[in-house]
């Protein structure tokens, strides 16, 4: 074991990045001035356009009230109503549920061992008369094969919707990955990089989308005829407020976790056994949501769970995500594409991958010691 001692305090898997309380009280008071709290108001209109044109390369943008609900919007604004959409099992359970609440099914998809993303080369053999859309995920922020799944979505007409969760501000050769798909639905959940506390954004190829959304999120209604069967999820003002903070808080917690990730792959690059994250040579920007390693328990000498539970015993707590697969849930197991000999990788690695602490909140010192951590448990 490491001669430094185990810590003190709990080293939690995330943190929310909290802005400045008096910075929010003065954007609170405009929005009390104003006495408009929801329905677009200014500052939902104002972080809205700031996020198009920042973040999205300027492609129509759509804030909603989270991102469960902004797939499932998606998929209705697309007019996908029906049938099945070829997904990933490696996700969080909104993923699948977004699906199954948008009156769809689910097919579930191999991934690849490398990302961890959608394995392209197995979509075609899942693609059926059915087959309305593919759902990938940006897994922990790696992009999916966009071009590749964009070929296959030309050959058989399908929809491309990305499950961008994950992956605020991830750019690939300079470029937001929100150009890629017909929609891409991002999170602003309070554990992720840029938040709204609650929150997400839809981003489209096509304005006339962006439109269309804008009437299925509020109750289907257009001046003040209801024209579709919508749903409630607008994003409200305080939301808004907060995500306006966010955009340049986020700055400072990027900077952050470069340096934490730095530690991270120079601390633990040599650790027979611990896979950690390889970096496309596309990417131009990454994400920094999560940072995740595997551990091989052959090499490693100990298994995931191993490494997970003595690190809780030093008041480290990582997290095993996504474990359980999607697929494995009482809710999908009975479905054919979720049997576990159809999906062999995605249940090896759903046994040997672990989110470490990422966030502002650990010190260098801290990383290193977590590294250190991690490297006295390896078998001999």
């Amino acid at each position: 074991m490491p001669n430094r001692p185990s810590f003190e305090n709990p080293v939690v898997i995330a943190k929310p990045v909290l802005v400045d309380l008096d910075d929010f009280k003065g954007e609170l008071q405009e929005v009390w001035k104003s006495g408009w709290l929801t329905n677009n108001g200014y500052k939902h209109q104002e972080l809205e356009a700031r996020l198009q044109a920042e973040i999205f390369d300027g492609f129509p943008t759509s804030l909603v009230s989270n991102a469960t609900i902004g797939l499932i919007v998606a998929f209705k604004t697309l007019g996908i109503t029906s049938g099945e959409v070829i997904t990933t099992p490696f996700t969080f359970p909104a993923t699948p549920h977004s699906i199954t609440w948008a009156g769809l099914k689910p097919v579930f998809c191999d991934i690849d061992p490398d990302s961890m993303n959608i394995d392209v080369k197995k979509i075609e053999s899942l693609i059926t008369a059915d087959t309305k859309a593919i759902l990938a995920v940006h897994v922990f922020g790696r992009a999916c094969e966009v071009e590749k799944i964009a070929e296959i979505a030309r050959k058989h007409d399908l929809k491309v919707i990305y499950d961008a969760a994950h992956a605020f501000e991830l750019e690939l050769n300079g470029k937001s990955v929100a150009c890629y798909g017909d929609a891409s639905v991002f999170s602003f959940h309070a554990t992720k990089l840029f938040h709204t506390v609650e929150g997400g954004a839809i981003v489209f190829k096509d304005k006339h989308l962006k439109e269309k959304c804008d009437i299925v999120k509020n109750f289907g209604i257009k001046n003040e005829e209801v024209i579709e069967c919508g749903i409630n999820g607008k994003m409200n003002e305080l939301q808004a407020s907060i995500g306006l903070l966010m955009l340049t808080e986020k700055d400072i917690e990027r900077n952050h976790r470069a340096m934490i990730e730095g530690i991270f792959h120079d601390r633990l690059g040599g650790v027979d056994g611990v896979i950690l994250p390889r970096k496309s040579g596309d990417v131009t920007k990454e994400s920094l949501q999560y940072f995740v390693i595997r551990i091989n328990a052959a090499q490693f000498g100990f298994s995931r769970d191993y490494v997970h539970e003595n690190l809780k015993k030093h008041n480290v707590f990582s997290r095993k995500y996504f474990y359980p697969l999607c697929s494995n849930a009482k809710f999908y197991r009975d479905f054919f594409s979720a049997k576990e000999e159809r999906l062999p990788i995605a249940n090896d690695v759903a046994d040997r991958v672990l989110a470490l602490p990422f966030h502002g909140g650990i010190s260098p010192d801290d990383a290193e010691r977590i590294c250190d951590l991690i490297s006295s448990f390896k078998g001999n």
